[in-house]
């Protein structure tokens, strides 16, 4: 019995995640390697200590491999609360959502900009809102060693719009993700709000053609053919694509990611950003909740 369960245990850490939560049910003697923590080390990323030891409850103790597994499937924050990462429960691929306070903003640290605050339904204690500006640039870095190897991945940034809003969707911002090492550099434009067809005729009556002169100058519809703009996600927030990027096994170049709307010259605010979350494309859910 103790042989024929070392063998099942052995063959399920060459299969997935999604597998070995399966297995319970074809026998005991799959329950039994299905738990075993051979089976779950494999599916955990090679620095799970540390990613423990750099989180809020780092004092947590776990019975077992696949209850520290489950733990990262729940989401855990890291690097003082600035991070929040999590793996994919039946693919294993890693997540993150770097918080607004570990994002370079430009003018954040002035009151007259920026102001930070505790949003309800946020994952971090800090949000920050745009107050008024007319430079907005929204920059994170992450290093392609932290996620998954080979595999394609989609950089968000996750905002709101409030309801005094202004100076949104006159023109469009500008997204970027960079890969330093390789040079792979993907670019985009996206307004920041969605359309509003009563807004942009009044707007339209203020600020004249400027916006049409301004939207001229790049292409704002994405490959379904549809105006890009913020798309909600489940966890209540909304998300702008900033772009993709592949990872290599054994690669640990940086990637850099921003947002940025200087042409425009005109002031605007009332957005609150709570992150830029970085995830596998082919994951099905939105957001990580």
């Amino acid at each position: 019995m103790m042989l024929a369960e070392a063998c099942v245990a052995n063959i399920l850490a060459f299969t997935s995640p999604a597998d070995a939560f399966s297995s319970s049910e074809v026998s005991s003697i799959f329950r039994l390697a299905g738990d075993s923590d051979f089976v779950w080390e494999k599916f955990l990323p090679s620095d799970y200590k540390s990613l423990i030891s750099q989180s809020i409850d780092h004092h947590r103790s776990f019975s077992s491999k696949k209850e520290i597994y489950r733990c990262f499937c729940d989401s855990l924050l890291i690097d003082n609360a600035r991070k929040l990462f999590k793996i994919n429960k039946f693919s294993g691929k890693i997540s993150y959502i770097l918080s607004a306070r570990d994002l370079s903003i430009t003018h954040s640290d002035h009151a007259s900009y920026w102001s930070w605050s505790n949003v309800s339904d946020s994952r971090f204690s800090e949000s920050a809102e745009l107050i008024t500006t007319d430079r907005l640039e929204i920059k994170g870095k992450i290093l392609t060693g932290t996620l998954s190897p080979n595999t394609s991945y989609g950089a968000y940034l996750i905002m709101k719009v409030t309801e005094g809003a202004y100076g949104l969707d006159l023109v469009p911002a500008e997204t970027s993700v960079l890969k330093s090492k390789s040079g792979q550099n993907n670019k985009n434009t996206t307004y920041l709000c969605c359309l509003d067809e009563k807004k942009q005729q009044m707007k339209r009556l203020f600020y004249g053609n400027r916006e049409e002169r301004m939207a001229m100058t790049v292409e704002t519809v994405g490959r379904d053919g549809k105006r890009r703009e913020p798309k909600g996600r489940d966890d209540g927030w909304l998300e702008i694509e900033l772009g993709e990027f592949e990872t290599r096994e054994g690669e640990d170049g940086e990637v850099m990611m921003s947002l940025t709307e200087v042409k425009g010259y005109q002031l605007k605010g009332g957005i609150v950003i709570d992150g830029i979350e970085v995830r596998p494309r082919d994951q099905d859910e939105y957001s990580i909740k």
